[in-house]
């Protein structure tokens, strides 16, 4: 799955999605360690997955990077919902379970807010998390967003709907850590 380093952090390279990549995506996705993260509860086929790729990663509205580390995909991270009248984009990611707790997401979130306010002139950052996810809930507050909101019971997840807490990280902020 090679291809072109967008992105270079110490221990990850982001790079563009290609199709080739599809494969290791719906297998991910298919993961309940994943899927109930990103609150998607039903499964998705090949087709479905190259959707997503088609619409979601080769999109003009999206910014979606594949997250590597030695040379193994590892994960996703971008940007999406973008308001440029605001200066605004939602983040995401997600990491394949076996490379939890190695500092992968952080590395790679850091990378994509750097992107975001020095080259795409954003001014706010907003992501969200359920409430039961509290690796991604530590990886926000590491890399400085402040917990601002909660949409309750937003999500039916696990036979039960959960809350998903709304994060916010503002340039200033930012540049200040």
């Amino acid at each position: 799955m090679p291809g072109p380093v967008f992105l270079e952090g110490d221990r990850v390279t982001l790079r563009p999605i290609e199709e080739a990549d599809i494969g290791f995506l719906q297998e991910q996705v298919n993961d309940p360690r994943i899927w109930r993260a990103i609150g998607r509860s039903r499964p998705v086929n090949r087709e479905q997955e190259r959707e997503f790729f088609e619409n979601d990663v080769c999109g003009d509205d999206t910014v979606v990077l594949l997250i590597v580390a030695e040379s193994t995909p590892v994960g996703t991270v971008g940007l999406h919902s973008f308001d440029w009248e605001a200066g605004r984009a939602e983040l995401g990611y997600w990491i394949a379970p076996e490379h939890h707790e190695r500092g992968y997401g952080s590395e790679a979130a850091e990378r994509v807010v750097a992107y975001a306010f020095d080259q795409l002139g954003l001014h706010r950052i907003e992501a969200r998390v359920f409430e039961f996810n509290e690796p991604s809930r530590r990886l926000l507050d590491s890399v400085g967003f402040t917990q601002e909101g909660v949409h309750r019971d937003v999500e039916f997840i696990d036979g039960e709907y959960q809350d998903a807490y709304w994060y916010g990280l503002l340039e200033n902020e930012w540049r200040q850590t």
